[in-house]
């Protein structure tokens, strides 16, 4: 899987970025290139997203391979791995399975638990439009609002969409693959062994993907994990840049264990 991929900054250890579901590496371009001053930074679009190839299966296992041989194309033996939401089950995955290609992990908004049903409606307004029938994104954009009425989230969810070379539109994501893999995403991760490196989970306090409930489970998998809340919504990244970028930093440029 030769998966496409942003970088930034030239020096540094590597840091590599997993976006979310439905989301792309061009949701990270503004930290990509903060975090570029200090690192090496890959911003990588999983399978079935943005320009990355789509495949017709789509698991944890699959995504966390991916990036396996990803850092083996690019000559990285270990790397820091940030991930939000979708991409922070990636992570952790892969820190689970690939202890040893990971130097500090980072998790945005994402527990290891299962999550329910959560983005129906979005697949709804999605699947029912016939991209043929329209001329311009601000079509696009009011056909979808009457399911999708937050323009933040239409806003993000439009950001799959790509011009054909007739002028038309198409999704860029794998719609069907994603759709039928969508229980599979939502699933809980599990392992034997712990990740004993050092981990930060950053939680949204609004959101409510990671709760005090789900704290046992974080830290029997990730032992040396320090939770941290951050008071807005799920896109903790977009929503408070700043203070995401510090917590970040100062987790990532501090010196042995970090508590």
């Amino acid at each position: 899987m030769n998966l496409f991929f942003h970088s930034y900054g030239k020096t540094g250890r590597p840091l590599i970025i997993l976006h979310g579901l439905l989301g792309s590496a061009d949701n990270w371009h503004t930290h990509g290139k903060l975090f570029g001053e200090r690192f090496r930074v890959f911003a990588l679009d999983a399978r079935n997203h943005g320009r990355s190839p789509h495949a017709n299966t789509m698991s944890y296992a699959e995504m966390a391979n991916d990036v396996r041989e990803f850092m083996h194309s690019h000559n990285l033996p270990a790397a820091h791995i940030l991930g939000h939401s979708m991409g922070g089950k990636t992570s952790m995955h892969f820190a689970l399975t690939y202890p040893e290609l990971v130097e500090k992990l980072i998790v945005v908004d994402m527990a290891p638990r299962g999550y329910g049903r959560q983005h129906d409606y979005i697949f709804d307004a999605v699947t029912s439009l016939n991209l043929n029938n329209f001329t311009s994104r601000k079509e696009i954009s009011e056909a979808l609002s009457a399911n999708i009425p937050s323009e933040t989230t239409r806003q993000f969810v439009m950001k799959n969409l790509a011009r054909e070379d007739s002028g038309g539109f198409r999704w860029k994501m794998n719609l069907p693959v994603i759709l039928r893999y969508y229980n599979d995403i939502n699933g809980a991760l599990d392992s034997p062994t712990p990740f004993i490196k050092p981990a930060l989970l950053l939680k949204s306090n609004k959101a409510g993907y990671v709760t005090q409930e789900d704290e046992p489970s974080i830290m029997r998998l990730f032992p040396q994990a320090r939770i941290v809340g951050v008071d807005v919504g799920h896109w903790i990244h977009a929503e408070a840049p700043e203070e995401f970028a510090q917590i970040v930093l100062e987790f990532l440029l501090s010196k042995g264990e970090y508590t």
